[in-house]
């Protein structure tokens, strides 16, 4: 994931994506750079335009759902409290079940 995150960060700063400046991005992050995995990247943008790519990406808008369920999301952790005091016995079975 990091060599991609580099070539988009070569892309942002509208630096060429080619085999040495991934490597120096992905050396400067403190990722081991896999020579093969730069290589295949790159081969694999060559034919690719990364604007129209971004473009075309799904947006993550689950991002700003969290915060309008947090207080949906209340009562519900209340209710698992209220479950969680089972009995240790019960319990010990359903992990003795899983081997047999």
């Amino acid at each position: 994931m990091e060599y991609v995150y580099a070539a988009l960060l070569l892309h942002k700063l509208d630096k060429e994506v080619n085999e040495a400046n991934l490597t120096s991005v992905v050396k400067a992050s403190g990722a081991d750079v896999n020579e093969a995995q730069v290589k295949s990247l790159v081969a694999a943008l060559a034919d690719v335009n990364i604007d129209e790519a971004v473009k075309a990406a799904p947006v993550a808008v689950a991002a700003a759902a969290p915060a309008a369920d947090a207080a949906a999301d209340a009562p519900a952790k209340e209710e698992k409290k209220k479950e969680e005091p089972k009995n240790e016995e019960a319990a010990m079975e359903g992990l003795s079940s899983l081997f047999g």
